[in-house]
């Protein structure tokens, strides 16, 4: 199987979706399509239906209507056993050791215990293998439960959170981990409510509020989308004149010495050059500025939030 098919083999599909918990609705109709070596990231606010989405995918949570399929299949234990997942706060025993808790797993599991240095080597554990659970930081918990769902080398990886709670270091502890187990091909299924850290680990996103699906797709696609540019010339009034004149044009802040013209749909920079020269003007600053993943999801909750009470 060549690269490109590897990449384009589906790993989780969900289809319709839905469930409620009495009167509120945690899933409702969602559909999405997960591929091997992405790390997908599943974006909202508390509530939005994240854990209620990954629950049910690891048949921990019954679904009141829909389906989903893991690596194409319907799902069963041996689909299960492909996965490795952190949902909860990291739940071992705090009188035992870092390597003694992995035993425990190990056996539980049926798998080899010579895994277990291995993955505590992979989450930065080794040196504190032999130091009791209870003196660990909240950071190293979460590295050990990290460290537990690789033990059977897992075709996908599935994080609800996990960097909920910690210090700054303690989430790029988390952020360099994640990246690493992607580099090895894992896919990683990634639930958060951190934009920023969205925006710098996962390949893909899924965005989620009150329930409902309203943008799934590459994170890049977002990251280039522009609608605006910082704009200067000679003669500002004359420019303002011009920019009026583009059929994509939305509306102008003016400054003194430059503007920022907004733009119904992504306009491309040497077009709108293009333009303006074909006018006779030419620009003495043309600066494109891209659009955040954290003004995308703002977007697409007010127009959530717009679409509900309208």
């Amino acid at each position: 199987m060549d690269q490109i098919s590897i990449y384009l083999e589906t790993i989780l599909s969900i289809h319709g979706l839905s469930k409620r918990y009495g009167r509120i609705q945690a899933v409702n109709n969602l559909s999405i399509e997960i591929k091997k070596g992405q790390v997908f990231g599943i974006l909202g606010p508390n509530g939005s239906g994240k854990t209620t989405t990954l629950s049910t995918v690891l048949s921990l949570v019954s679904a009141d209507t829909g389906s989903f399929e893991w690596f194409g299949n319907p799902p069963c234990k041996e689909n299960l056993k492909r996965i490795g997942s952190v949902i909860e706060s990291p739940n071992f025993f705090p009188y035992l050791t870092a390597f003694q808790n992995l035993q425990i797993v190990a056996q539980i599991r049926g798998i080899q215990e010579n895994k277990i240095d291995e993955v505590l080597q992979a989450t930065a554990l080794y040196d504190r293998r032999n130091s009791y659970f209870r003196t660990f930081s909240f950071g190293m918990k979460q590295r050990l439960a990290v460290a537990s769902a690789l033990l059977g080398d897992p075709d996908v990886m599935i994080l609800d959170e996990p960097t909920n709670g910690l210090d700054p270091q303690g989430i790029a502890g988390i952020r360099e981990i994640i990246l690493a187990v992607a580099a090895k091909g894992i896919t990683i299924i990634l639930a958060s409510h951190l934009l920023d850290e969205v925006q710098k680990i996962c390949s893909h996103v899924a965005v989620l509020n009150k329930g409902n699906l309203l943008f799934s797709g590459k994170v890049s696609d977002v990251l280039v989308v522009s609608d605006s540019f910082e704009l200067a010339s000679h003669n500002i009034p004359e420019l303002v004149k011009i920019l009026s004149l583009h059929p994509k044009f939305d509306r102008v802040e003016e400054n003194t010495e430059t503007v920022v013209a907004h733009f119904k749909e992504h306009v491309n920079p040497g077009e709108l050059n293009s333009f303006f020269f074909e006018k006779g003007m030419t620009l003495s600053h043309l600066c494109e500025r891209k659009r955040t993943l954290e003004q995308h999801f703002l977007e697409l909750l007010a127009e959530n939030q717009h679409d509900q009470t309208a």
